[in-house]
């Protein structure tokens, strides 16, 4: 239910606090351990009366609980994206909206991978996931189109991120 709520709100922050991943690489054959995806962008971008949070990580870093509950395969070489909407209030904080996301993914050959999204809804919490495959150290660039409820524009947004499979 932690995990949850952290995500409820900001999904990469609380992805990232969870999962350790920091602004360097990790591990390697030098050390043993296996090298962390680091965000080379930042996690959220603003748009007037809202922002849109984004996120993508091995989906191995994920707990098997946390896994299991929302139907994702744990897996050395598979990514989650995570994706939420939130509308900024007056005071400063911001709260989950619903809506409509739409997301693709290529690496830097220009191969699109194939990336289906879905809505998760838990009480207020409202957010977008999906997986996609990756071989051996890929570059994945994605392209987002989220659109608040009852709003008529569409925000578009783009990053990319650098993931080491075992």
């Amino acid at each position: 239910m932690m995990l949850h709520r952290a995500l409820r709100f900001i999904p990469l922050a609380a992805l990232i606090g969870l999962f350790g991943i920091s602004g360097c690489n990790q591990g390697g054959p030098e050390t043993g351990r296996a090298r962390v995806a680091s965000p080379s962008e930042p996690s959220h971008e603003d748009f007037n009366d809202y922002q849109v949070h984004f996120n993508a990580v091995r989906s191995d870093e994920l707990s098997a609980e946390v896994a299991r509950a929302y139907g994702i395969e744990r897996s050395s070489n598979r990514v989650m994206l995570n994706v939420s909407i939130l509308r900024k209030e007056p005071d400063g904080s911001t709260v989950p909206v619903d809506g409509n996301v739409v997301a693709s993914a290529h690496n830097l050959n220009g191969q699109l991978k194939d990336l289906q999204v879905r809505r998760i809804t838990e009480g207020e919490s409202v957010y977008f996931i999906g997986e996609v495959g990756i071989s051996g150290t890929e570059i994945l660039v994605f392209d987002i189109q989220a659109t608040p409820e009852d709003q008529p524009g569409t925000y578009t947004v783009q990053f990319k991120r650098e993931f080491f499979a075992d």
